[in-house]
């Protein structure tokens, strides 16, 4: 019986391991970014994205900013044909820095993989990945 027991849980875990380890996800360091710390953004190429576990159907990937301590503010971002290469070189798009006033803010860059380049339906998978900046 106990045996029987922890051999389903033994499944259990080596299954949902699995399942967690095939999500989708990025990273991306800030890179040679011009400190701003006025308030006031620059436009800029965005930073290298490194790409792991990206859905199978991927034809395109949506990057966007988000200032965790002032959501309101759109940084913008932008869409990059993805081709089966799992790095995003810096200069595929361009959007608003990161500029907080005097002070550290935390980003958030979510990139969400679709079928199509389109706002509407297609989302396979999203993936986030933050930094302090500066």
């Amino acid at each position: 019986m106990f045996k029987k027991f922890f051999f389903i849980i033994f499944l259990a875990f080596v299954f949902i391991g699995s399942s967690i380890a095939d999500d989708f996800q990025i990273s991306f360091e800030w890179g040679n970014l011009k400190l701003c710390n006025t308030g006031k953004p620059n436009v800029v190429k965005n930073p290298i994205f490194e790409l792991s576990n990206v859905p199978d159907e991927t034809k395109w990937i949506y990057f966007k900013l988000t200032d965790l301590n002032v959501p309101s503010y759109n940084h913008g971002g932008g869409w990059v044909e993805y081709a089966g290469i799992n790095k995003i070189e810096s200069g595929e798009f361009t959007y608003k820095s990161p500029c907080p006033p005097g002070k550290t803010h935390k980003y958030q860059w979510t990139a969400t993989a679709k079928k199509e380049k389109s706002t509407f339906g297609g989302k396979l998978s999203s993936a986030s990945a933050s930094r302090d900046y500066p």
